[in-house]
């Protein structure tokens, strides 16, 4: 019986394939019918886009100066462009020793403004500490004693439950 269902499938299995050959040559005579629009190419939809490569600055840049370098060549010139690249790039700005020492000082003020604030806000905190770390270890305490009577009862409950 397993050789005839086998049978029967791969017959099964030939007749969609034919019937799928002849559909796809019907969808085909038909788009090939449709006058085709500008800027749309008759592609199938199974046709996945290429993904795009991308170039880095450096080749960007070469790749322009060659195309300027054919063009220049073809237009006569014998000079090729100039660079792509300005001359020089502008010199990089230095801190004075009278700036620097202006900012250190403005910044040993500012932290000594802010240490000074902390310092009194300081003693204020340190009440507040104490008094919510009293009722914490008070409840740590009765937690730890509900744990400890919780397991005796449970053990005589189970043997009830068995029996």
């Amino acid at each position: 019986m397993n050789t005839f269902d086998h049978s029967i499938l791969e017959a099964a299995l030939v007749g969609l394939e034919a019937q799928k050959k002849r559909i796809e040559a019907q969808i085909a005579e038909v788009r090939a019918m449709l006058p085709s629009r500008p800027g749309q190419a008759a592609t199938t939809p199974e046709a996945t886009p290429r993904k795009r490569r991308r170039f880095s600055a450096a080749t960007r840049r070469r790749m322009k100066e060659a195309q300027q370098r054919r063009w220049a060549k073809i237009r006569g010139e014998s000079e090729p462009p100039a660079q792509a690249r300005p001359e020089a790039p502008k010199a990089k700005r230095k801190l004075s020793a009278a700036g620097r020492k202006a900012i250190q000082e403005a910044l040993r003020r500012r932290w000594a403004q802010k240490r000074a604030e902390a310092a009194k806000a300081a003693p204020a905190r340190k009440k507040a500490v104490v008094k919510k770390a009293a009722p914490v270890k008070k409840v740590a305490v009765k937690k730890a004693t509900a744990k400890k009577t919780a397991p005796a009862p449970a053990p005589a409950v189970a043997e009830p439950a068995a029996q």
